[in-house]
């Protein structure tokens, strides 16, 4: 009877150990499943590793057949221009240097010349991690249809055809042994319509050719279930072989059915549960429910402190390419930084792309560029690794437009001396000047101010005269402005003034623009009107309202100079003189600039100050 025990027991640990193989391979498969395909079980899943919300920054490719023709700005889409339309710019170029275009000549012709004879991911992932970088990797696949791993779903890959390598797999290779997470990048869900496979004049109709131009159908049809099944198990495969901890999709998401979306949702996260790892999913627009995913913004981002977290995924191009081109535009450096920074703050995460030439190589002006990067984050890394945005994201005069659904808002901005940025971590607080400040550097933000000295002389007019009157708002003298409109010059400038119900009233004009809601108080004849950060007052008498302004600008209203304990810029460290006045913090600064593009104060508070 032991014995027979004991057999069993043996067969039990066998089939406990098969299990656990087999839920590194297909997740959930043994055992209960923790996320069901369902909008209700996915938004438990913790959207935000730790690793990103410490890393902040990472990098991935745009490689592929479409850095041969090296032409343009919109390098990725050259292809899809070229069919579509003849006379655009790509068919003129690729007839011209390539040939023309016929039912057996065209895109895939472009697929030997990819011979990637150079390609070294040991070094790719070395210049990454040199730049600062946390994540790193490919795009998997683009709309052009040519998978960049060895897939079972069509020959048309990296793996069989042009380099003949598996650029994913030793991509991830040589990622992971620099201990940086693993990006994979899919933009196929757009494929079904990107090239004109209805049509016979090009090879793009041809059957034989279906498996990288995709199957045929008519202009206008509907995805069919072939479409969505190939869709659905390429990303499969990936995570069964590459085990991504990012997953990053572009737009088109949203013509996938929810069905396969939320499936995949399920696997992935299924997946990592099994593997004891965090990974995160990133969408375009409106293309997933939200707390499913992380929301991208393609070059663009937030023009303010957001409470949920976001990422942006830019270019080193100054146009916007992704892939290769031979006359790139590199971003200055400072821009890069100055990008970074301001997303950081805002609570968002930037991952920036690199598009390699068809040789394998890094173009040269890509790669000064992020070593630069690199060398602003080995003194200033301090202020955007493993950080929280603060309770302000920042102050100065420089402001960007609202980014739309899918971003596109990112400019050349150029910051001034004025604009700051904050980080936080622990109990201290880093300022992030975007320009060198000079002498002093001033902290508007975290500016001296005390009940007595907030008052102005008016105000105290005002609550002088309040006292005396003792003003009753439902006088009859004194009418309610609820309801009224007034249009009144002050300062150059028309206002009109509608004053509503429950405090509420919008302005146009002056500040206000076109127009602007805010709030309002009244208190006897005393009128005070709250927009954004102006602070509007005035007294009402029936006929005529004369205002003030008075722009109240970002403030920490619980700030104490006790707190501060040291203030130091990070690259220098000696300690510095500071002072608390009611313009702000002013602090001398270095004798000499410790880096380059921005500049990183670093103060240290005390987490309980005594307050006298």
């Amino acid at each position: 009877m032991k014995k027979l025990t004991l057999i069993l027991l043996v067969m039990v640990c066998v089939l406990i150990v098969g299990c656990q193989e087999e839920q590194l391979s297909k997740a959930g498969k043994c055992g209960a499943k923790k996320y069901e395909p369902t909008w209700e079980s996915l938004r438990e899943y913790k959207e935000i590793p730790k690793w990103l919300r410490d890393g902040k920054y990472g990098i991935y490719t745009h490689w592929g057949p479409y850095a041969v023709h090296a032409f343009g700005e919109n390098t990725t889409w050259y292809s899809h221009g070229m069919y579509i339309d003849p006379e655009s710019e790509a068919r003129k170029h690729f007839e011209k240097k390539f040939g023309k275009l016929t039912p057996t000549f065209g895109y895939k012709d472009l697929i030997p010349k990819f011979t990637a004879h150079k390609f070294n991911a040991d070094e790719w992932a070395e210049l990454f991690a040199k730049s600062g970088a946390k994540f790193a990797g490919p795009v998997a696949e683009h709309h052009d249809g040519f998978a960049m791993w060895d897939t079972k779903y069509s020959d048309w890959n990296a793996a069989k055809m042009g380099p003949k390598r598996d650029v994913v797999g030793e991509f991830e290779k040589a990622v992971r042994k620099r201990n940086m997470k693993f990006v994979t990048a899919f933009h196929h869900a757009a494929n079904w319509f990107f090239f004109p496979v209805w049509d016979k004049r090009y090879d793009t109709g041809d059957p034989k050719y279906a498996g990288l131009y995709g199957q045929q159908h008519e202009e206008g049809a509907m995805r069919n279930q072939e479409f969505l099944d190939e869709w659905y198990g390429k990303i499969i495969e990936v995570i069964d072989k590459y085990s991504p901890d990012f997953i990053w999709f572009d737009f088109a998401l949203d013509s996938i059915p929810e069905g396969y979306v939320k499936d995949f949702l399920a696997y992935y996260y299924n997946d990592a549960e099994a593997k004891g790892k965090e990974v995160v999913v990133t969408y375009k627009g409106n293309d997933i429910v939200p707390a499913t995913g992380v929301r991208d913004l393609e070059l663009g981002q937030e023009a303010k402190l957001t409470y949920h977290e976001w990422i942006t995924d830019s270019t080193v191009d100054d146009r916007g390419a992704w892939g290769y081109a031979e006359d790139l535009i590199f971003k200055p450096p400072d821009r890069v930084v100055d990008n970074l920074v301001d997303r950081v703050s805002k609570n968002g995460y930037l991952l920036l792309n690199v598009g390699p030439k068809p040789d394998g190589t890094i173009p040269e002006g890509a790669r000064k560029l992020l070593l630069e990067l690199g060398a602003w984050l080995d003194v200033n890394g301090e202020a955007i690794y493993g950080t929280s945005p603060w309770m302000i994201a920042g102050e100065g005069p420089t402001n960007l437009g609202e980014a739309s659904d899918i971003g596109f808002n990112e400019a050349d901005t150029v910051y001034t001396s004025e604009d700051i940025r904050f980080t936080v971590k622990g109990d201290d607080l880093y300022a992030i000047f975007l320009a060198w400040p000079g002498e002093e550097a001033i902290i508007k933000t975290l500016r001296l101010e005390s009940p007595e000295e907030e008052e102005d002389e008016e105000d105290e007019d005002w609550d002088d005269e309040d006292e005396d009157e003792d003003w009753d708002e439902d006088d009859e003298d004194i009418p309610s402005i609820a309801g009224k409109t007034f249009t009144i010059e002050q300062d150059d400038a028309e206002y009109t003034w509608e004053f509503k119900d429950q405090g509420q009233v919008t302005v146009s004009g002056g500040i206000a623009g076109e127009g602007k809601d805010g709030t309002y108080e009244q208190e006897g004849e005393e009128i005070i009107i709250r927009i954004g950060t102006f602070r509007i007052s005035g007294m009402f008498d029936g006929e005529e309202f004369e205002i003030e302004e008075r722009e109240e600008g970002p403030r920490y209203p619980g700030f104490y100079p006790q707190e501060i304990k040291r203030i130091t810029m990070l690259g220098d460290g000696r300690e510095l003189d500071w002072e608390i006045t009611r313009e702000g913090l002013i602090i001398e600064t270095p004798n000499r600039k410790p880096c380059k593009y921005a500049y990183a104060f670093k103060i240290e508070r005390y987490h309980h100050p005594k307050i006298d």
